[in-house]
Formats: structure tokens, sequence, C-alpha cells
């Protein structure tokens, strides 16, 4: 079955979808601090192609489409920017509904409270160079045309309101000469009347659809994370209407969650909640150790009742104040679970003992900083806290629910979630209700909390996957304690697997990576240099003029008001009227338009505010100069084009409008060249610093679960014991042995290293490529000179993808580096991708760089 979402694939292509551009007052006009990931700039440009182009299979008037985005992964922030992309095309009213009063409390405070840490928008929201303001209204017809007019409310009120009319409350007359944006969060609610075969008339869903029909350009836009495509009504209602799909299952895989771990015992409930603690305050002092400021949340799960849920927060106050250094020598000698066991060898490490452990955890879970969100009049109460929960003013560590937190919830700092009962209610080997809540809810705390170690690396993705035994992998870990029950814990993981959070364990292996004995004796493992460079912030102190970033020196061309025009017939290839008045065109350099005219025009663009100018242009001085300069606005000129009276008559609003057009043309231009890092000069690190042993996860049966140790385990230059690589990886392993003899023959100290995610080169706009392998050969005779040369084995589907990555190889050999390295010179090359087919080629190349025949 063909989605709207694979429609578009179809007729346009991923490329031509990629190419899509974005206008800057979408991306602008968000909040910087968030960022625009690709699959949401995908999202944005998806979007722009059903409203701009015409294909097969476009959606009819009023547009009615959906998102289904996974959990966490930013649907208001792409609510945001369609907003502002509709804004610009003449939409200013927009009505949001939810399914709970609780998501839209935290929902206004996204889009109206400029001072929340989780507003969406830019301080200043500036499109065509006016000033926009976002507005909370009740009815549209106090709304007025200048802004965006949000009317927040739930889909129950909305459907009230309209079948039951009182004053001052919305009608479907509202929304007859308005265009309408309708915008449904968590719409998965809306699909009764779809799923039960229901009639749509008195539903909520038919509330929805009727407001949508009052105007025919009026859009509704929906979001959910969880569309049922198991059900037919709902396929057959949505198919037309998916245009963009980015699941859990694609989240967890690009790496924007964390992973899930399990952590089973038969430890009773205080002691799992002990375990809990005591895995909390070590993720804490780690997270300090490294200067990451971190506060972790535990969430304790009730099953069914509101007073099973406060029992629980009693009983866990009375641990606290009962919390002894005893009670964690307990945990100490009896917990087998490894990272537990790895925690405390951390506070042995840092001398933090038993007593100290208890004091600190007393401390953390005082009574003031634990909560509950069970009743609605909590959550109400609590509202703020559980959405602010990453403040750093805000002081909670625990939270006691049952399942007021299930949906709607926006938390990065979850990292255990702790099951206080034992039962289960799953029947005839399908997952009960309660396990597929549990789920859901895990769902929400696999959020990743952003933290970056070094300038450059991606805060919001996880670093630690292919080192199993990095400490700080806890960090992007969330742990769901339960007590050991197989067939629990079988349903749960097929909850979670197929809801795309979880990957099942059992389809994963552990193999070992483990560097040769041999090659750990030589001088090349103990003395050897490693050569790599980083990411870095993008400096732009060498920028001095338009041209350094790209900017042409052509006119810009504008086109003056007239009431030039003419009239044709709908049905006839014929003009009824048509008055031809030539066309003049005059050049005014931007010295000759008034300089008050350039400086309004650019104190209405945030780009020109002098602060953003000094990033990109720091030899610009000043304002004054930036406009003079030759190097910058004043070797402009403006082309007007107009009727004979209109280029005679130039007004001061034309040189606006014509100032404002050419410096959005130039933010343009510079955007499309800006990069925000860069790679760094290279660095060096010693070998025996970098490669290490490893254990890395691949599926079973898979073809990277061969590790072809029969073929390298012998072979000295080959300084693993195994290659867990791609088919074509090893087809590359076994071509080099072929060369390897002549090799030999000019070159000592030669080694494969295959390159397990240990080290990352870095482009000049600030991409990080892992070459899989890197091969060491060092000269027998003349200068000695040590070769470094990056190669990556890349299957050819992948070949067209991956472009960058050649062109960034061949950049790498065309300016190949000789680096000095105590007395020896090393020399920093790389190839063309190798694949199977080009086989012969690739030896050619490789002959070449290395000088051997």
């Amino acid at each position: 079955m063909s989605f709207l979402y694979d429609t578009l694939v179809q007729e346009f292509g991923k490329r031509e979808i990629a190419r899509v551009p974005v206008p800057n007052y979408m991306t602008d006009n968000l909040k910087p601090g968030f960022g625009q990931r690709p699959y949401q700039i995908e999202a944005f440009q998806r979007y722009i192609l059903c409203h701009t182009e015409d294909f097969d299979g476009k959606p009819k008037k009023p547009f009615h489409l959906l998102y289904n985005m996974a959990t966490g992964s930013g649907k208001t922030l792409v609510m945001a920017g369609l907003m502002l992309y509709l804004y610009e095309k003449g939409y200013r009213n927009f009505l949001f509904f939810v399914n709970s009063n609780n998501i839209i409390k935290k929902t206004k405070d996204n889009f109206l409270n400029p001072k929340s840490s989780k507003y969406l928008f830019n301080d200043k929201i500036v499109i065509d160079g006016k000033e926009v303001y976002i507005k909370e209204t009740e009815t549209f017809e106090s709304a007025d045309d200048k802004n965006i007019n949000i009317k927040f409310t739930t889909i129950q009120q909305l459907h009230i309101d309209l079948n039951n009319t009182k004053e001052n409350s919305i009608t479907y007359e509202d929304f007859s000469d308005k265009k309408l944006v309708l915008i449904a969060d968590e719409s998965h609610h809306l699909n009764s009347a779809t799923k039960n075969s229901a009639e749509l008339f008195g539903s909520w869903e038919g509330t929805v659809i009727e407001i949508l029909k009052q105007n025919f350009d009026n859009i509704l836009l929906e979001f959910t994370a969880t569309l049922d495509y198991d059900n037919a009504e709902i396929l057959r209602k949505y198919q037309d209407k998916v245009i963009f799909k980015y699941d859990l299952s694609q989240f967890r895989i690009d790496k924007y969650s964390k992973e899930i771990n399990l952590v089973r015992s038969l430890y009773d409930e205080k002691e799992r909640i002990m375990q809990a603690l005591i895995l909390n305050l070590y993720r804490q002092e780690l997270a300090t150790a490294h200067h990451i400021n971190l506060k972790p949340v535990i969430l304790f799960k009730a099953k069914k009742t509101i007073k099973e849920s406060e029992q629980n927060k009693v009983n866990f106050h009375e641990l606290i104040d009962e919390m002894s250094a005893l009670l964690v020598d307990q945990i100490r000698d009896t917990a087998t679970v490894s990272v537990v066991q790895k925690a405390f060898s951390f506070f042995n490490s840092k001398n933090i003992s038993s007593a100290e452990i208890s004091r600190r955890i007393k401390s953390n879970f005082r009574f003031e900083n634990c909560i509950s969100a069970n009743n609605d009049l909590e959550a109400e109460k609590n509202q703020l806290l559980l959405n602010t929960l990453e403040d750093e003013n805000n002081p909670i560590r625990a939270i006691f629910a049952v399942q007021k937190l299930n949906e709607g919830w926006d938390v990065l700092n979850l990292f255990d979630i702790v099951r206080l009962y034992e039962t289960r209610d799953g029947k005839d080997g399908k997952v009960g209700a309660t396990t597929l809540s549990e789920a859901q809810l895990i769902g929400r705390g696999a959020r990743y909390f952003p933290f970056a170690l070094e300038t450059g690396q991606d805060k919001f993705t996880r670093k630690y996957d292919d080192d199993l035994t990095n400490d700080l992998k806890i960090l992007e870990e969330l742990y769901y304690h339960t007590k050991e029950d197989s067939r629990y814990i079988s349903e749960l993981k097929k909850a979670l697997v197929d809801s795309g959070v979880y990957e099942d364990e059992d389809k994963l292996v552990t193999k070992q990576l483990i560097l040769k004995e041999d090659f750990k004796k030589t001088h090349f493992y103990k003395n050897g240099m490693v050569v790599y460079n980083k990411k870095q912030e993008k400096s732009y102190g060498n920028i001095k003029s338009f041209s350094d970033l790209g900017v042409s020196r052509k006119n810009y061309k504008h086109q003056l008001s007239s009431g030039f025009g003419k009239m044709t017939s709908a049905f006839f290839e014929m003009e009824l009227e048509y008055e031809a008045e030539t066309q003049y065109s005059k050049d005014i350099p931007l010295s000759a338009i008034p300089k008050h005219v350039i400086r309004y025009a650019l104190s209405q663009n945030p780009f020109y505010y002098f602060d953003n100018l000094e990033r990109y242009f720091p030899k610009a001085e000043s304002l004054s100069n930036f406009i003079d300069s030759t190097d910058y606005l004043g070797s402009l000129e403006v082309t007007f084009m107009g009727t004979k009276s209109r280029i005679l008559d130039i007004t001061n609003n034309d040189y606006l409008l014509s100032i404002q057009g050419l410096l959005q043309t130039i933010e343009s231009e510079i955007k499309s060249n800006l990069t925000e890092f860069e790679g760094s000069s290279f660095i060096k690190e010693y070998v025996h610093n970098v490669f290490k042993d490893k254990q890395i996860k691949v599926y079973k049966d898979s073809e990277r679960a061969d590790g072809q140790e029969p073929f390298v385990v012998n072979e000295p230059w080959y300084v693993y014991n195994a290659n867990y690589g791609t088919s074509e990886e090893k087809s590359f392993v076994k071509m080099f042995a072929k060369r390897f003899e002549s090799l030999g023959q000019k070159y000592k100290d030669i080694y494969l290293i295959r390159n397990e995610r240990e080290i990352k080169i870095i482009d000049k706009f600030g991409r990080a490529f892992e070459p899989d392998f890197i091969l060491f050969c060092k000269q027998k005779k003349d200068k000695e000179l040590t070769y470094q040369v990056f190669i990556e084995p890349k299957g050819v589907h992948l070949v067209a993808h991956d472009k960058w990555k050649e062109d960034f190889l061949k950049e790498i050999r065309e300016t190949e580096q000789t680096i000095k390295i105590h007395t020896d010179n090393y020399v920093i090359t790389g190839v063309p991708f190798y694949n199977y087919e080009n086989e012969n080629e690739f030896k050619k190349i490789l002959q070449e760089t290395l000088n051997v025949w």
C-alpha cells in the first residue's frame, strides 16, 4: 500500500526532496538553541512540495495531512516552523487542539512564553522585514490580520462549544469567511469513529472535519506518534494523508534516543528502589566528574490505582528516612548487575564511602524533591515542575505516577523507571494493556539528555553505542527496573520491539575484538602515531568581503508596481484586452539610495543586527562601514524595472522594498555557503591510546557476524583477531592480502587497522567521516616515510549517497600532507572507495599512491 510519503518519493525522488529550499524565515525565527535536525528539515520540505507543486496523488483541498513522528522527535518544533511558513503564505488564524488540558498548558508555554526553556521561537520573529507576534485568541472575530493568532483548546471542549452554542463561544459560521489552519496534536484520539466504523456526525472526529470543510483553503495538520497501521479503516482514511513518517524505530537508529536496558533482579521492592537510587547517584557523580550538569530523575510506577501510588510515596519516604551505610552495603554485597558493581567501583575510586552515599541520597530525595502526578488536580498543580525537570532551578528528583504521564510529557533527564508491582496481564501469548502502557511510558523516558564533551560533538545523539566499556554509556541509557519474571519480560520486550524503541537482544550477539598479542609487542604499537582531526567551530576571522562567503556581485532586480496588465479569455487562446506599455530599467547604486532607508531595512532583519554581522564579517568594524564599503553593500546596485513614469518617480518606499529584497537574497546566499563547524588541522595520538580491545554488537546470522577469522588470524599485517565488517569490507581485506607480497618488497611495519569508530576525520563543512580502515606502512629505504592511508570499502548501492566522503578522500589525496612525528615523516593520504566491482581500478590507484608496481 502506497502512502502519500511514498508518493512524494516516487514523484520527486529523495534527492529532489532534499534540494527543496526551506525559507530563512522558517529556520531563523525558530529558537537557535534547538537547531533543526535533518529529519525536521525534511518534514518542512515535504510540506513545501505539497503546497507549491502539482503532482499525481497530490492531496485535494482543503488540505488534510498527517505527520507520524516519534515521541521526542520535536513535533512541536515542526508545527512552529509550518506556522511561520503558512503565515508568509497568508494564513493568520491557527486552531490548536489536543486531548487533555495538561497538554494544553504545556503547549501554551511552548508557543507563548518567551521565558520558558522550551519556548519555540526566536526572541523576535521577523517575516518579510516586519515583526510578527504570536497572540492567543478566544474567538477569531477578535483576531488581527498582522500576526499569528492561536486558539488553544481540547477536542472535547471544541466539540462542546460548536455543538452547544452559547454567548462568546465559537461557531461553525466563525470559520466560513476566514481561512484557517487546524493543528491536532496526539491526533490518534480523533479516530474513534473511524476505527469503530461509527457515524462521523456527532463525533469529535466529525466536528473537526466539519470545521475543515467550512473553507476551501483550510488546512488540517495532524501529528501523532501512534498511528494504528493495523486497522484497515485507519489505513483507508490516512493513505493519502501521511506526508511524513519518522517513527520510534528510525528515531532510535538515528541515535536521537536513549537506549533501553531492562534491569531484572530477584530483589524485593525495597531493594529494587535502593538499586535505582545508587545508580541515580552514580550518574550524577559521573556526569559531574566530566563537567556535565545533570540532575537524573527516577519515576516510580504504580499499576492501577492512585491509592497504590500514594502508598508507594509513603513507603519511599520511610525508606529515605532510614537510609544508612548498612542499607547501601547490603546492595554492595549482593548486587550482581554489572552496572551496579561498576557504580561501586566508581565510588571507591572517588573515595565516596557508603556513609557518604547514604547522606547524598537522603539529601537528593528530600520530601520536597518528590512529587505525585496521578489525578488531574495534582497533574495541573505540578504541570510546570513536570515539564521543566531539566531546568537547573527545578528540585524534583522523584515522581510517583500511575497513568497520567503516558502522553504529552516532555522529559530528557529521566533515567530510571522502577516498577513497583509484580503482576502481569498478558493472556494467550498477547501483550496486556498494562504492559503496552508501560512500553509507551518507557518510550517517553527514552528521550535523550543532550551533552557534549568536546567542541563540535553532536550533543543530541548517542556517542557510545560501539564502546560498550565506556563509563559514560550510562548517561545514554534508560533503565527499567523490574522483578525477574521471564513471561513478563518476554511480553514487555515484544511491546518495546513493536514500538521501535528497543532492540531485541535475542537478535544480537556480542563479539570480542582483540588486538593480537604479537602486534601489541611491536615498536609501532608502543610508539607509533595515528593522525586525524577534530570538529571545531568555524572561524570567520579571514572573511573580508561578501565574495569570501560566495555572494555574487550581480545587480538585484526589482519590479516597480504599476497599473500595467492585461485581460485574457478563460476559454480561448486570445487576449481580449492588451495595452502594451514599454518596460524601462534603471541601475541605481546603493551609495545613491538614502542611508536612512538602508539602515531601516537592516534594522528589520535580525540577520543584519550588527552583533550577528560581526560573527560573519569581523572586518566590517561598524554598520556604517558595512553600508559604505565596496567590500560589502557599497559595491552593489539595484536594477529597477517599470514603466517610464514609474522609473522617473522612484519613491523611498520603492527603495525600501528593493533593499529588503536585496538583503534577503544576500542572506540566502551567505547561509547556503555557511557551516557551523569545520575540520581542524591534523593532530596526532599514540596508536596504543586509540586502538584497544573492545566489544561490539552485531545481528546474529548477518554478514557482520562472520569475523573472517580463518583468513585474518595468521596474517601479521592485520592487527585484530577478526573482521566483523560488511561483505564489501571482507572483499577488500582479501584483495589486500593478494597485494601484500608486492607491498612488502618496498615497505616494512605494514599494518591494516579496522577502525571501529575510534577516530573520525572532519571535512571543511564540519561533516564527520569514520573510514573503515587505516593502512600504515613505512618505507624501507630513502626518506623512510610512513604512509597513513584512509580506506573506505563501500557497496555500489551506497556510493552515490556517500559521494561527499569519496570527494573528501580525494581532497586528502590531492592535498597530501607530510607531518613530522618524532624522527619520522608521516604522509597522510586517502584513496577512492573500494568496491568489488571496481577492484582493479582501486588496486591501480592504491599502487600509484604507494608507488608500488
